[in-house]
């Protein structure tokens, strides 16, 4: 008699979770229908992208999303391993305002780290998940185009002086026939954030203006970008889930927003503006945080649109 109570106890159990599955399932058949040939653009960095759990689990997730439909396109950061190398080859390396000086020796170990080690590991990983991804940089098919970045910061009193970062640039236009044509092969791009100058300077942009830029030439549906924090929090610490554009700008204007997580919003304004339906920045380290935030109701971060609705 024991061992049938065990038995039906274990039934149900079993029961109780394909139901939880079969909820889930159901619960994301709308926004299976609403993104269904839609592109969304995937900042991917941090821990999200150090963690060997976490990199299965994201490349598995993007090999989901292209398999239902979705069109994602991937710009991969490296910035704790171009620190790394630096280090291993005893390259000094500075930073201004969260941005890396760049001189000529730094950028070819950048482009090594990028577009080598790092891009075919994110390519490997999506691949062994069952996608076909295919690895490349900013310099192919001239996909990213850049100029120097003329970084200016506050300097008392209240003057502005320019600050030369070495071969970091900006993009000022983007290839999207070369993301056209691998999306309509059915291919995943998983893409290293080096642009290419008039003269063919190669130049280190960072990752999150790269994606943003990329987001908005192509017109995607969304931005998304991984991160190491919940998203933008208020001066509580509670996370603010969904905001509009002119709001993002009240909460940096009276430093609720405020340090490393400016330049991120700046970058999802910029894409906003630039017809990207919304973009969100979430927690990277939450598992699957891409289809929470895709598939689910409250979604994993905060949702940044042009309106908020």
């Amino acid at each position: 008699m024991a061992t049938n109570k065990k038995n039906g106890l274990k039934n149900i159990t079993g029961l109780r979770s394909l139901l939880r599955t079969a909820e889930t399932l159901t619960e994301a058949l709308p926004y299976l229908q609403e993104f269904g040939g839609k592109t969304f653009v995937v900042k991917y960095g941090g821990h999200a992208m150090g963690d060997e759990t976490l990199s299965e689990q994201f490349a598995s997730d993007i090999v989901l999303l292209k398999q239902v439909g979705i069109n994602p396109v991937i710009v991969h950061g490296g910035g704790p391993q171009i620190g790394r190398m630096l280090d291993q080859m005893k390259i000094k390396s500075e930073f201004i305002d969260g941005l890396r000086v760049t001189d000529k020796r730094t950028v070819d170990i950048v482009e090594m780290v990028l577009a080598g080690s790092i891009n075919k590991e994110v390519v490997t990983a999506i691949n062994d998940a069952g996608g076909t991804a295919v690895g490349i940089s900013g310099k192919d098919g001239n996909l990213i185009q850049a100029r120097k970045l003329e970084h200016t910061r506050k300097t008392p009193p209240n003057k502005r002086e320019t600050i030369d970062l070495g071969f970091v640039g900006e993009p000022y236009a983007v290839n999207t026939e070369v993301l056209d044509t691998l999306a309509s092969s059915k291919m995943i791009p998983v893409i290293a954030p080096l642009g290419i100058g008039r003269n063919g300077t190669t130049f280190n942009i960072n990752a999150d203006t790269a994606a943003g830029a990329i987001a908005g030439a192509i017109g995607a549906t969304r931005l998304l970008m991984l991160t190491d924090v919940a998203g933008v929090l208020d001066k509580k610490g509670d996370l603010m889930t969904n905001m509009s554009a002119r709001n993002a700008q009240l909460l940096i204007k009276n430093e609720t927003i405020s340090g490393g997580m400016i330049p991120k919003i700046e970058t999802c304004l910029k894409a906003v503006e630039n017809g990207v339906e919304a973009a969100v920045i979430m927690d990277g380290r939450v598992p699957h945080a891409l289809l929470l935030e895709i598939f689910t109701e409250h979604g994993a971060g905060t949702m940044i649109r042009a309106k908020k609705e």
